[in-house]
């Protein structure tokens, strides 16, 4: 009897072992996935023409180069498409912001005619394909263009009137994720503040909007990355009337030929200019995440945003 419980706790140690076993590989292959792309666009940042070319050198160079840094720099306009990029990412995601927080606070706390009605527009909104809901947007802008005589295509404005109008890049759920929040506060607070005098609109700014810092701050970023990495909304309304670097790095081989090829230097395009110029599109993103991780996780522990 003794053996064989003997052999049964020996087999439950084994099973935990290749349980462990198993975990630790599956987790080094997912890592090495999302890492492989990382470290293969910061080593070849830094390697010159003739590491590129050299089979012997895959991960380190043998000596540190800038050139590719600075020739990248040049082709994307640094920083005047750098500075439009955060300026323009920055007042998309404030609209959204605010109008986000405005619907999501009216879909809590409100109870209105067709109320479901309207929620599942917002969610029919997000399902259909972009692409099927930019022609009809493409046409209205036009006719609205046409009838007030002013420029509205190839500017700007047409994006940031979709922030304003709640039609934003992914607004359905940055309004969800508002509507989840307010959700979860209670109600008593509200009515304690109606009591002492306050109408709606304090309640919402002094109550609700205190207790929402953390997850205005998880919206404001979402937002804020999700219009950085957008092209197409703006590849087809705003056009070429702002420099902005994620285009710029789309457009980056044609970029390349007009401005260094052009000039001269025996500059030829290669994988590592294109690679130093994915990692300046990219570095802003990953330095505005180191600065305001603590308090972006933080936000979508509150904020109940989860993964199940």
């Amino acid at each position: 009897m003794k053996n064989k419980q003997g052999i049964g706790n020996d087999a439950r140690k084994a099973w935990g072992v290749l349980s462990k076993a198993a975990i630790y590989a599956l987790l080094i292959v997912v890592s090495y996935l999302f890492l492989e792309p990382i470290v293969t666009i910061i080593s070849k940042t830094f390697m010159n023409a003739q590491d590129i070319v050299d089979p012997a050198v895959q991960w380190l160079p043998r000596s540190v180069s800038l050139t590719n840094l600075e020739v990248a720099s040049k082709v994307l306009r640094l920083p005047h498409s750098l500075l439009n990029s955060i300026g323009f990412s920055s007042l998309l995601a404030f609209c959204q912001v605010v109008v986000s927080a405005l619907t999501g606070y009216a879909f809590s706390r409100y109870q209105f005619r067709f109320k479901n009605f309207w929620f599942m527009m917002l969610l029919l909104a997000f399902i259909l394909p972009l692409p099927v809901l930019m022609i009809p947007r493409l046409m209205m802008f036009t006719t609205a263009q046409e009838a007030m005589k002013i420029s509205l295509i190839g500017t700007p404005i047409p994006q940031v009137l979709m922030a304003v109008l709640g039609q934003g890049t992914y607004s359905t759920v940055l309004i969800l994720i508002f509507t989840n929040f307010f959700n979860m506060i209670p109600r008593v607070l509200d009515e304690a503040a109606m009591i002492d005098g306050a109408n709606s609109a304090q309640v919402f700014f002094h109550v609700t909007v205190r207790l929402s810092i953390s997850t205005i701050l998880v919206v404001f970023l979402l937002s804020f990355v999700w219009n950085w990495n957008e092209t197409y909304v703006t590849a087809t309304l705003v056009r070429s009337s702002i420099e902005l670097l994620p285009h710029k790095l789309n457009a980056f081989d044609s970029q390349f030929d007009s401005l260094v090829s052009a000039q001269g230097g025996g500059f030829r395009l290669n994988e590592a200019y294109k690679m130093a110029a994915t990692l300046i599109a990219i570095l802003p993103l990953v330095v505005l995440y180191i600065f305001v991780q603590k308090k972006f996780i933080q936000g979508i522990e509150n904020a109940g945003i989860t993964g199940e």
